[in-house]
């Protein structure tokens, strides 16, 4: 056989390829679809008003995917409420302090706003608690651990490692603290204190965030429950962190009998709905690698509620 047939055969192989992995991307992205659809909306009954519930699970990374469930829930005319249910450790600070702002906004807006109140599941720590609290109502398991309200950030020092390993470690920069945390030396006593007046500038912005809602509701001096420890759910309800005891359907009932909404209970979860196109697929496609880099990404936000 020819090497120009051998080019041709190896074509079609590499096309063929192509459209199996396009075909499996499109039953991939179907069955979330389906998926999708099929949770995008669970309640006891299909009739009356309807209070929504926006999920924020795992660790927060960023806000915009929460912000667009909100503004959904926001614009549906048959959803009178929001619960947003809480199941994280918390995670990088700007993202968590957008979607606090967010939740603000439409809780506190009297034209087109409605009621947001929070539900924590397993845990709601840090990040988690930071966008709790900017509900008008907390509602938490028993054992659901809350709190953790602090701020952190980690660095590696490997100059020890280097120096034994004989490898040395050279930075060209611009600007005297531009390579503050680099592994390769250790931080200098003023580079600390630096981060460190940083830190509790941001600190200050948690707190005083907890306070714009539950200034009245906290039991005792705030910064006494504010250097990083954790507490139960029942625990955080004795110093005023949440309000209520209650899982989330419970949360709903109550939520309903309070408004007076029409009907029986309809718990509506929100989901971001998305139109099929190659484009989708491969944003979705990128979406799921860029998961398998959380290390990396981390590393590119060091400071964070967590």
């Amino acid at each position: 056989m020819s090497a120009k047939n051998n080019r041709a055969i190896f074509g079609i192989l590499i096309l063929v390829l192509f459209f199996f992995l396009i075909l499996m991307g499109f039953s991939v992205y179907t069955l979330n679809a389906f998926k999708n659809s099929e949770n995008s909306s669970l309640s006891f009954i299909s009739k009356g008003d309807q209070i929504a519930v926006v999920e924020v699970n795992g660790v927060i990374f960023e806000s915009k995917k929460i912000v667009e469930k909100l503004r959904m829930a926001e614009k549906n005319k048959k959803i009178k409420a929001i619960i947003v249910r809480i199941d994280s450790p918390g995670g990088a600070v700007g993202p968590s302090q957008e979607i606090y702002e967010e939740i603000r906004r439409i809780d506190q807006d009297e034209e087109n706003g409605k009621p947001v109140y929070a539900s924590f599941g397993s845990i709601a720590a840090s990040g988690g608690y930071y966008i709790g609290a900017a509900t008008r109502k907390i509602y938490s398991n028993a054992g659901t651990l809350t709190g953790s309200i602090g701020v952190i950030m980690q660095f590696v020092d490997f100059s020890k490692l280097l120096k034994w390993a004989k490898v040395d470690s050279n930075v060209i920069k611009a600007g005297k603290y531009k390579d503050i945390g680099q592994p390769g030396r250790p931080m200098t006593k003023e580079e600390k204190t630096l981060l460190e007046k940083m830190l509790k500038g941001v600190h200050k912005q948690f707190v005083r965030d907890i306070l714009a809602l539950r200034k009245d509701k906290i039991k005792g001096d705030i910064w006494e429950y504010a250097q990083g420890q954790v507490f139960t759910g029942e625990e955080a309800q004795k110093i005023g962190l949440v309000d209520e005891l209650a899982g989330l359907w419970e949360a709903g009932r109550r939520i309903h009998k309070e408004l007076e909404l029409s009907g029986e209970l309809n718990l509506k979860f929100i989901k971001r709905r998305k139109k099929f196109s190659i484009f989708d697929i491969l944003e979705t496609l990128d979406e799921s690698i860029s998961h398998i880099k959380v290390g990396q990404f981390i590393k590119s936000i060091p400071m964070y509620l967590y």
